[in-house]
This record gives C-alpha cells, sequence and structure tokens, in this order.
C-alpha cells in the first residue's frame, strides 16, 4: 500500500535493530542497546505526537485548517481529513435537501400532517395547523386523536380502512368542510392529507339547487298553460272568458321565455371569451337609457332621478354592461313600493366608477345579503313571483362586472331601502 504508515512504521523499527546490532556487534558491548533504545525512543515519540495531534482534532473535527502530519502519518491524516470533509458535504446536503422538502411542505395549499406508529403527530405543515386549529409549539408528540375529537373520525381513524377520504367540518370553523385522507407509509407510519372542500360542496349543492329551480320555474307556467288549454278545450266559454284566459296563458309564456332568455344570458356570460378592452362604452347615453327603462317599468309609480359626477365612459362588452346595469334599476322599481323614491348614480374619479342604484323600498335583512346573487335565491319568493322576478338578475350581474374585473356591493336596512353599486377599476375607464 503506497504511502502507508504501518509499513513505514515497521520499516523504521527494523532499522534501528539493524543498526543497533551492527554498532553493538563493533563495539563488542551496551552501545548497540543504547542505539537501538534511542531509536525506540523516537519513534515512540514520533507516534505519540501523530496520536496526540489526532485526538485532539477528534474531538471537534474542523476543516477550517487541514490536519497536516509528517512523514508516514501525513497520509493518513490526509485521507482522515478527505473523509471528514467529504461526510460533511454529504450531511450539508441531505440537511438543504430536508429544508427543502419541508420548505415544499410548507407550501401546499393542503394539510399535510405527519403520525409515527403510535399515531403522534411528528409534523404538520401551517395549512394543516390552521385547519384544524392545532398548535405545533404544543401539539407536537400529542396523539391526534386526542386533538381532534370528531366522533366518526376518530372510529374512521380506529378503524383502518383509508382507501376512501373521510369528511367532517373543521375544528377550528365549523363552516368549512374538511376532506382527510390517511396513507399508511414507512412500516406503520401515517400521513394524513387534508383539503378543504368547502366551496366544491357549496358547488355541488349550488348546481342541485340550480337543477331543481330550473325544473320547478317551468314545471309552474307548464302546469298553469296545460290547465288553461284543458279548460279552453273542455267548456264553452264566452268571449270576454276566453280572453281572460288567453291573457293568463301569455303571462306565463312571457314568464318561460324571460326566464329562458336570463339562462341564455348566464351561459354566455360563462362560456364567452373576455370582454374587449378597447371598445369604448358611452356611459352618458347609456345611463340615460336605464332611467328611460326605469321609468317605463314604473308607469309613474315611482320618483326616478339620474345625476351624473365627474365624466368618463368604460371599455368593454356594451351588451353585458347594459345587462347588468339595468338589472339594477329594474329590481328597484320591482321591489320598492309605490310612491317609493329610485336615485341613479353614475360617478368617476381617479378610483375608477361607479354606479349606483339607491331606493327607499323595503330593504333586506343583513343575513340573507351573502346569498343574493345565487341562482334562484328569494329573500320572499312569493313577493318575487308577483313581482315577475325570476331569481338569476343579481347573477347576470355578477357575473358581467366580474368579466369586467367589477364588482357588486349591496347596502341594505329592513324598511329603509337599499343601496347597490357596480364599482369598475380605474383600468376600465376612460375619459
Amino acid at each position: 500500500m503506497k504511502n502507508s504508515a504501518i509499513p513505514g512504521a515497521i520499516f523504521a523499527l527494523l532499522l534501528s535493530a539493524v543498526l543497533g546490532a551492527l554498532i553493538g556487534w563493533a563495539s563488542q558491548g551496551w552501545l548497540g542497546w543504547a542505539v537501538f533504545s534511542a531509536g525506540l525512543l523516537w519513534q515512540l515519540f514520533y507516534h505519540l505526537r501523530h496520536f496526540v495531534l489526532l485526538e485532539r482534532w477528534s474531538r471537534q473535527p474542523g476543516l477550517t485548517t487541514r490536519l497536516q502530519g509528517t512523514g508516514a502519518w501525513d497520509e493518513v491524516l490526509a485521507r482522515l481529513y478527505r473523509h471528514e470533509r467529504a461526510l460533511k458535504q454529504e450531511i450539508g446536503e441531505a440537511r438543504h435537501n430536508a429544508n427543502m422538502y419541508v420548505a415544499a411542505g410548507q407550501a401546499l395549499i393542503d394539510g399535510l400532517l405527519s403520525l409515527d406508529p403510535a399515531g403522534h403527530i411528528e409534523w404538520c405543515n401551517a395549512t394543516a395547523e390552521e385547519m384544524l386549529g392545532l398548535n405545533r409549539r404544543t401539539d407536537l408528540g400529542q396523539p391526534l386523536v386526542n386533538l381532534v375529537r370528531h366522533p366518526e373520525f376518530v372510529r374512521h381513524y380506529h378503524q383502518g380502512d383509508y382507501s376512501r377520504p373521510f369528511s367532517m367540518p373543521s375544528p377550528a370553523d365549523e363552516s368549512r368542510v374538511l376532506s382527510l385522507h390517511i396513507v399508511i407509509y414507512g412500516g406503520k407510519r401515517r400521513l394524513v392529507q387534508i383539503r378543504d372542500i368547502t366551496q366544491s360542496r357549496r358547488l355541488d349543492e349550488m348546481r342541485r339547487d340550480f337543477v331543481a329551480n330550473v325544473s320547478h320555474e317551468l314545471r309552474t307556467p307548464l302546469t298553469v298553460l296545460s290547465g288553461f288549454i284543458e279548460t279552453l278545450d273542455g267548456l264553452d266559454l264566452d268571449a270576454q272568458e276566453r280572453q281572460y284566459y288567453l291573457k293568463l296563458m301569455a303571462e306565463q309564456s312571457t314568464r318561460m321565455q324571460r326566464l329562458l332568455d336570463e339562462l341564455l344570458v348566464l351561459s354566455n356570460l360563462e362560456s364567452s371569451p373576455p370582454p374587449p378592452v378597447t371598445e369604448r362604452v358611452n356611459m352618458t347615453e347609456m345611463a340615460a337609457k336605464i332611467l328611460r327603462d326605469a321609468q317605463a317599468l314604473s308607469a309613474g309609480r315611482h320618483r326616478i332621478s339620474l345625476e351624473n359626477e365627474g365624466a368618463g365612459d368604460l371599455l368593454g362588452s356594451e351588451p353585458e354592461i347594459a345587462s347588468a346595469l339595468s338589472n339594477l334599476a329594474s329590481n328597484a322599481v320591482r321591489y320598492t313600493p309605490e310612491g317609493g323614491e329610485i336615485r341613479l348614480f353614475w360617478q368617476v374619479n381617479g378610483n375608477g366608477a361607479r354606479f349606483t342604484v339607491e331606493d327607499n323600498g323595503i330593504g333586506i335583512d343583513a343575513k340573507y345579503l351573502p346569498r343574493l346573487t345565487e341562482r334562484f335565491y328569494r329573500v320572499d319568493r312569493s313577493r318575487s313571483r308577483e313581482t315577475g322576478g325570476t331569481g338569476l338578475g343579481l347573477s347576470i350581474v355578477k357575473h358581467a362586472l366580474y368579466r369586467h374585473q367589477a364588482h357588486l356591493e349591496i347596502e341594505s336596512v329592513p324598511g329603509k331601502g337599499s343601496r347597490f353599486t357596480a364599482c369598475f377599476p380605474p383600468g376600465r375607464v376612460v375619459s
């Protein structure tokens, strides 16, 4: 072995013995033993010195200065130094990779939580902490079922069948619905993936409600029409009675036509390409037209006015913007009692543009406001049918505004009136 310390040490000892023997033979006395002993002591001192150097370095291995020796020890110490350097480099890379994995876990939008074989929490990311209401400083090392005590989840955890995810309300916020999927790995360890499915649940409910509402809304006028047709066909009616029934049939037919038209508008809003950002919409003319249409719908039953503040137009789709703003005005006419006042405002300033419809009508309780833009949602179903509402108007407003990066603000006080404001960003306003 090249530059090995063991052959070198053996050679030095043999050399001392040979020299001692030759000198002893030549001097015929103790001088040979003295030379041999001196060589042996020098070898012991040499190796002891390097051993002490190695022992001190091994207490706290460092890479700032190279571990150096002399003679045969130099290669031994150099190999130790290289090995220590390579080992620290590997440890540094492993630690870096581990930190990256932890950072990736923390960045996940889903909650992630790992359990040891006994079911104690080993690690969790911030999302899991927030979803389950945990505290990493105090809850690490605690059994998960002691912290998440939903009875169905505890049963699901202990039964051991994790082929399907488990859904439950969030312990931190019961309005949120969580889906927990448990995966066994590394023997008996468990990985818990937590996903917020509140929005998907709401969308499923809205889809089911939508189908049920459309069926109901269409069934009612169809039933009425069918009944009137049977009446006209089976009874001998005079001209006045026949005219009365035909008028009711026309009203129901118009109601169905309006419902289908608004469903088509919603469908087009959801499937059409984004509205143009270069097409200019003359808002002075549009506001004036909305005023005329509201006055025509009111037929003199309300005081309706329009005020303009600042000058400016919008960039976007004129039919979509007109549909949204007209719906706000027509809703105010329908839900404001006779003799009430409706005020329209078109305002432009450095923060964008606002179209406001304000009335002193019946108002809406605050608890109903978050759901007003849902399809077919009505605070008072009987009143909506009396006024000819379909329950789709504010949904159309919401979608049309969203496509123009705008939003709807709603303020209302029961018995005092409501204020609906379409807020457009500066990027959609041109002076």
